[in-house]
């Protein structure tokens, strides 16, 4: 199992999102964060004073797959967030040692698939 982390633009998350849904990748967590990668800084004037904005708003989507949706994963990520401008973002895979979904307590590879699926067998 691994933990799916991407940072995109937000501009980008729709099209993300639709795009999850027709690959049928379905649990993710949604955050916004602030971060600082490549993007020149920009800097803006507040009450007379000039100020550089480092930090540049971002989404983060935690996705927790089995090892099959890995590549798919990372292959619809890329292709939906993608402008080919510097900023895109970054994705991050890590092991994840354990899950539990705490509503049937089933764990592992159970807990990871769909609810629907995981009750027909799946």
């Amino acid at each position: 199992m691994k933990l799916i982390t991407a940072i995109i633009r937000p501009e980008k998350l729709n099209d993300v999102l639709e795009a999850l849904f027709t690959a049928e990748i379905h649990g993710l967590t949604i955050s916004r964060a602030q971060g600082h990668g490549g993007e020149t800084e920009a800097v803006e004037t507040y009450r007379g004073t000039t100020v550089k904005m480092e930090l540049v708003e971002k989404v983060r989507i935690d996705i927790g797959v089995s090892e099959s949706f890995v590549e798919p994963t990372i292959s619809v990520l890329t292709r939906a967030a993608r402008t080919g401008e510097v900023g895109d973002g970054k994705i991050f895979v890590v092991p994840v040692e354990r899950v539990v979904r705490i509503r049937t307590g089933e764990e592992d590879q159970a807990a990871v698939t769909p609810a629907l699926l995981a009750g027909q067998g799946v």
